[in-house]
């Protein structure tokens, strides 16, 4: 454009960031979308997060295989064990992604 090499050096380098900061946002976007689609599922029956079973007095978190044995507790507030093997879960994942 201009006749100085400077200039148009720097009007490159100016180009070449914000293509490069484009490229950026749009594989974040394309990553969080990717994960968002993973965790909403299709809504299909066999894409079931959890099941309560009154009869066996039972919780399972199928997203990890987590069972419990004492569905009254879990319903009266009790929430602790679930939520602690969901974290775990979590915490094996991330570390999983970083390796």
């Amino acid at each position: 454009d201009e006749r100085s090499q400077i200039q148009n050096r720097a009007r490159a380098m100016v180009v070449l960031r914000a293509r490069l900061l484009k490229l950026a946002e749009e594989e974040h976007n394309a990553a969080a979308s990717a994960e968002r689609r993973s965790q909403v599922g299709g809504g299909g029956r066999g894409e079931k997060i959890r099941t309560y079973n009154f009869k066996e007095n039972r919780l399972t978190d199928h997203r990890i295989g987590f069972t419990i044995y004492r569905l009254q507790d879990v319903l009266a507030g009790d929430l602790d064990e679930t939520v602690d093997a969901l974290t775990a879960e979590e915490r094996a994942r991330q570390l999983a992604g970083q390796a």
